[in-house]
C-alpha cells in the first residue's frame, strides 16, 4: 500500500442508500487517507432523501451524490479501486464487473434501511441504525495500519469487518 489516498468503492444494487451513506462516513472520516466512491448494480436514478437528511444529522455534507452504474469505475481511463466493499446482500452475489487493479474485496451486508416500512420516525432510525453500523465498520478499517499489514492479511481484516456490528 503506498501514500497516496486508498480508493475505495462502495457497491449496492440501487446506490441510493447504504452505498451513499458509506461513501459520505469514510470521505468524511478517512481524511487524506482514503477517497470514497458509490456505485449500483442496477442504480435507482436518484438518492433516498433519507440518506441525505442521515448525512446531514451527522454533519456531513449531502451534496455531490449520485445514483450511478457500477460501471463508470471500470471504464478504462478511471483511477483504479483499492477497495471495493459491497453492502447489500443482492449486490454481493451478482456478477460484476472486472475491476482495473485488482482491488481487495469485501462484503459488509447490511439491511436495506428503504426497504424499512412503519412511520417516518422508525424509517429514519433505521437509515442512522445502518449509518452507525457502517461508521464503526469504517472506523475499524481506518485503524489498519495498511502501511504494515501484507496484502493478503488486509484483505482478511477488511473482510472480518464486515462481521461486526
Amino acid at each position: 500500500m503506498t501514500d497516496t489516498p486508498h480508493n475505495v468503492l462502495f457497491i449496492c444494487t440501487g446506490n441510493s442508500a447504504r452505498s451513499i451513506l458509506a461513501e459520505g462516513l469514510l470521505n468524511q472520516l478517512g481524511g487524506r487517507r482514503f477517497k470514497a466512491f458509490s456505485a449500483g448494480s442496477h442504480p435507482k436514478g436518484a438518492v433516498n432523501p433519507l440518506a441525505l437528511e442521515t448525512l446531514r444529522t451527522l454533519h456531513i455534507e449531502d451534496r455531490g451524490y449520485s445514483s450511478k452504474s457500477w460501471d463508470e469505475f471500470a471504464k478504462e481511463g478511471v483511477a483504479p479501486m483499492d477497495f471495493v466493499i459491497t453492502v447489500c446482500d443482492q449486490a454481493a452475489g451478482e456478477m460484476c464487473p472486472v475491476w482495473p487493479g485488482q482491488p481487495i474485496t469485501a462484503h459488509w451486508g447490511l439491511p436495506d434501511p428503504a426497504a424499512v416500512e412503519g412511520t417516518e420516525e422508525e424509517k429514519k432510525r433505521a437509515f442512522m441504525d445502518t449509518a452507525v453500523t457502517l461508521k464503526r465498520r469504517i472506523e475499524f478499517m481506518l485503524s489498519l495500519p495498511m502501511d504494515k499489514l501484507e496484502r493478503m492479511a488486509i484483505q482478511h481484516e477488511v473482510r472480518e469487518i464486515g462481521t461486526r456490528r
